[in-house]
């Protein structure tokens, strides 16, 4: 696991100006002028900078510091670690999802002067503005200069950033050039992300860009599964791998069977590692929300759960480290590369709205099928069936349009609240399990009571969950019969 020296989430607004700008008055207080050097570094391919990663050795004065920038939606996760003349084994453990044995050199080095201020409400920072004149060096010789505005968030949310970036607008700045420093310096373009890629609007067109789009999430929590301060990566990159099995299976018709089960198999024994944490921070999650519920004493019987599911989460990461750290998970992440560049495609010719609509068809027959009398294992079964035809609209969506998308709204909402009920019998199970280990008649009854909250919990899902299908099935009724029909 790597070990970091700071971790920060920075949000910022980067606009352009000329050389002469002059910040306009904001309240707060003027930072100390600081001149650094930035190295940074990437493979000959430049492999970290088309992932939207910046990799970098900053150095101030006498003193020096490993900083890496991993994207994150519209943030950015910066971590930093302690100086040394290489690159830190924590570091290079943190990307090795993207290296993958590759080693890192000098890209670029940058030297930039900072100045600006530290806008406060009166009380507490919000934001930090800063003009940074940036020289791009080749040796000791200078061989390009540019100046940027940087808004960088402290406390303040995104209100914070839109005001100061107005103010800054009308003081003379532009938007501009989004690009990192280094993307600059070496004239990179920021990659293309999931359905930005190009591509030609076919079956396959659309199934390499899933298959991207999916991939990329993958990656981009990988670090984050591997740094082990959220349980929202575990989720994220558990999601991507279920996605990717999906698009998979939906599009089987037209991929080689034995690559794309052999895919699919690998996708499985990776989406299992992670869902045996995932598990249990549901469980952990959802016993923490009994706090309020329970009394003192029963409390502090119900810490002592948590302190045991606590340990077998550390046994289940453990596990999901050895894994991600295995030969197997890197071939799989270069085979999935390749999937998403070109997948092994011996009959192109499928409609992806047919195929849409031919999983909604299946998932309408299993629903007749439940009758009356389901079982929790039933409901699970159903809620698999959701998501096969959820995602193969998401395949379609792109051909389908906004008719699509509301599908895939309602099948998520019925999906959530039948997962809703698969989480309260895994917890009901657990809760069962540690009867066992239970020692104080206070755990028992607080054992009791929390088995208890879980069956009502679930008779309530059971009593309004074919509310929701009969929209979805409403829904979907209209959109592919209307969709196929203007495909054919």
């Amino acid at each position: 696991m790597a070990q970091s020296v700071k971790e920060t989430l920075e949000r910022e607004v980067k606009l352009e100006v000329p050389q002469d700008f002059r910040l306009p008055t904001l309240d707060g207080e003027r930072l100390d002028p600081r001149t650094f050097t930035s190295i940074y570094y990437d493979t000959p391919d430049y492999r970290l900078a088309l992932a939207s990663i910046t990799l970098r050795r900053r150095i101030h004065g006498k003193h020096g510091v490993w900083q890496v920038k991993l994207p994150l939606e519209s943030a950015r996760r910066e971590i930093e670690f302690q100086d040394s003349p290489t690159l830190p084994p924590d570091l290079r453990s943190l990307l090795s999802a993207h290296l993958r044995g590759r080693e890192v050199e000098p890209i670029a080095k940058l030297r930039t002067l900072r100045k600006g201020i530290r806008v406060t409400d009166g009380k507490e920072p919000l934001a930090d503005v800063t003009i940074d004149s940036v020289s791009v060096l080749d040796g000791a010789k200078i061989k390009q200069r540019f100046t940027e505005v940087e808004v960088e968030l402290i406390n303040g949310n995104d209100d914070v950033l839109h005001r100061l970036a107005t103010r800054l607008r009308k003081a003379g700045a532009q938007d501009g050039d989004p690009r990192p420093k280094v993307f600059k310096a070496l004239s990179l373009e920021l990659p293309a992300q999931g359905d930005a890629i190009p591509g030609p609007a076919t079956a396959i067109g659309h199934l390499k860009r899933n298959l991207h789009k999916q991939l990329d999430t993958l990656l981009a929590h990988d670090p984050g599964v591997r740094q082990g301060n959220s349980s929202e990566d575990v989720h994220e990159m558990r999601v991507a791998t279920r996605r990717l099995r999906a698009f998979l299976r939906a599009t089987r018709s037209m991929l080689l069977p034995e690559w794309m089960e052999g895919l699919r198999t690998e996708l499985k024994w990776l989406g299992s590692n992670l869902g045996s944490v995932r598990d249990l921070d549901i469980q952990m999650e959802h016993l923490r929300r009994e706090f309020p519920l329970l009394t003192l004493p029963e409390r502090r019987a119900l810490s002592q759960l948590l302190k045991l599911l606590e340990a077998d989460r550390a046994k289940a990461r453990a596990q999901l480290l050895e894994a991600m750290g295995s030969p197997r998970y890197f071939k799989l992440l270069d085979e999935l590369e390749g999937a998403a560049r070109t997948p092994r495609v011996p009959n192109p010719h499928v409609s992806l709205a047919t195929v849409a609509a031919k999983e909604f068809k299946k998932l309408k027959r299993d629903v007749r099928a439940l009758g009356a009398n389901f079982t929790d294992a039933a409901l699970h079964r159903l809620r698999i069936k959701v998501k096969h035809a959820r995602y193969a609209a998401e395949l379609a969506e792109e051909a389908v349009g906004k008719p699509a998308a509301r599908f895939i709204r309602r099948s998520k909402i019925l999906q959530d609240l039948l997962g809703e009920h698969q989480d309260g019998v895994i917890i009901e199970a657990r809760l069962r399990g540690l009867l066992s280990q239970a020692q104080t008649p206070i755990v028992v009854l607080t054992l009791g009571r929390l088995v208890e909250r879980q069956h009502a919990s679930r008779r309530a899902i059971r009593q309004k969950w074919k509310a929701e299908w009969n929209q979805l099935k409403e829904c979907g009724q209209k959109v592919w019969a209307r969709a196929v029909e203007e495909q054919t």
